[in-house]
């Protein structure tokens, strides 16, 4: 990567085998362990593998050189294969001061998986952002960091519609990051929205919800 390295190694925080299982808890509007369909996983599903990954000449994509595979909680397998190509563009920017980055942390595999779900667009745009939250919860994450990066997703993310749109490279700590043009987030709706899911811990659909009827 950076340091005469062209290689990056994604560490994957929370568990270190592979096929790791991840940590749950039960809330409304969340599947329960009942509903799993994938033996031996828990509430959030399980990973498999771990991404490497190098960085490409154009500084602000890294392709995969291995591959990551996801089992949601609902028996879907999600794969990010061999020789993909990721830049966090398909999380909007004003996200990245809440994760610290898209692929910094217990964020790195659940965006890996976005990123490559949001280029194939096989499935709905609904279903891929789902996938990042069960993947975010997998990874460790919150459930109050999940549920706002999930309501900020389903409110003002790239879908289908709106075309992701890339912009030049730009320096965060003195490091070259890949970022997207996004629609414009207000930062107070994102903050309302936390606050909101602090204090009543809603159901995702709830979440979408909320996020339905402020885009009207």
């Amino acid at each position: 990567m950076r340091n005469g390295k062209n290689i990056h190694i994604f560490a994957v925080l929370g568990f270190v085998a592979v096929s790791a299982a991840c940590a749950s808890g039960n809330r409304g509007g969340e599947l329960s362990a009942a509903a799993q369909t994938v033996p031996g996983a828990t509430k959030w599903g399980h990973f498999d593998g771990e991404p490497v990954t190098k960085w490409n000449p154009d500084g602000r994509t890294m392709t995969l050189l291995t591959e990551l595979r996801y089992t949601d909680p609902k028996g879907e397998v999600w794969v990010a294969p061999i020789g993909s190509q990721v830049d966090g563009a398909s999380i909007p920017r004003y996200l990245w001061s809440v994760m610290g980055g898209p692929f910094e942390g217990k964020y790195r595999n659940a965006s890996v998986l976005h990123d490559v779900a949001y280029g194939q667009r096989n499935r709905p745009w609904q279903d891929c952002d789902r996938m990042f939250y069960y993947a975010m919860r997998c990874s460790g994450v919150s459930a109050v960091e999940a549920k706002t990066m999930y309501y900020a997703l389903y409110r003002f993310g790239n879908h289908w519609k709106f075309p992701i749109k890339r912009g030049k490279p730009v320096k965060v700590d003195g490091t070259m990051v890949a970022r997207a043009i996004p629609r414009a987030v207000p930062a107070n709706q994102i903050n309302e929205a936390r606050d909101w899911i602090r204090s009543a811990d809603p159901p995702l659909e709830q979440i979408e919800q909320r996020a339905e009827a402020e885009s009207q």
